[in-house]
């Protein structure tokens, strides 16, 4: 049992290094020991499995780490032929050509929301959105939409989590939550970054459960709340197209 519990512990330890990677592309043995609160020694053995199983690469010249081709391997298998994020991109496409701003999509994962899929706008100067990237889900128009059309019991589950943030003004996100489903769509300005601004809708499959939360962003100056709601009727009508994509 003990043994179990150190190759659990091993494993956890490994994967949490790995994540180190979700948000820089190489990383010396001192930060990710430091970001994973570990010896260097400890990080230091984990590193070399991963290393040895192709998970892991390290520059001999800077002594830093990245991720390795292995991990590449892993991913071309990710998608699938059901994939929204595979099925919606023609649609995603289409909208930023005709509203010529960045288009994501996102789904929510515990306390977070994740981007699964981001067309860039082509504008000079524009929302650069990453695939992959977590936010807040308690912060944004994405993260009021996945909230407010949420299942009740996922939804309450969520704003009475222990990793909710004590700080927030529950009742003014409760009534945002409300105007959202209200309105069928959700804005933010500067909320979570200075200078940008978003709006965001709902995909409803055909049972009318959320399947993804569909988002125009860009800077806030040109993105301004009237064009996000000139915005919002073209954005519902992409998203109940996308709607009847998926079961």
């Amino acid at each position: 049992m003990e043994d179990g519990k150190l190759t659990v512990r091993a494993v956890e330890r490994a994967l949490d290094i790995l994540l180190c990677f979700a948000d820089s592309s190489d990383l010396s043995l001192t930060e990710i020991a430091s970001r994973v609160s570990l010896h260097k020694s400890t990080v230091h053995r984990l590193l070399a499995s991963l290393e040895g199983k192709g998970f892991i690469i390290r520059d001999p010249s800077s002594e830093k780490y990245r991720l390795g081709f292995r991990i590449w391997e892993l991913s071309a298998n990710l998608t699938h032929s059901d994939d929204p994020a595979q099925i919606f991109l023609p649609e995603m496409e289409r909208l930023r050509d005709q509203l010529d701003e960045t288009i994501s999509l996102y789904v929510s994962d515990r306390l977070e929301r994740v981007r699964v899929q981001a067309v860039q706008s082509n504008q000079a100067i524009r929302r650069v959105a990453p695939i992959g990237a977590r936010m807040p889900l308690y912060v944004g128009a994405s993260s009021k939409i996945l909230v407010a059309f949420a299942e009740p019991d996922a939804q309450e589950a969520l704003l009475t989590s222990p990793g909710w943030p004590t700080g927030l003004d529950q009742k003014a996100f409760m009534q945002q939550l409300e105007e959202a489903k209200m309105l069928g769509f959700a804005t933010s300005v500067e909320e979570r970054e200075p200078g940008a601004a978003a709006v965001a809708v709902p995909i409803l499959n055909g049972a009318h459960r959320l399947v993804a939360a569909l988002a125009v962003s860009g800077p806030s100056n040109r993105l301004t709340v009237e064009k996000m709601k000139e915005h919002a009727p073209v954005l519902m009508e992409a998203a109940r197209r996308m709607g009847k994509m998926v079961i």
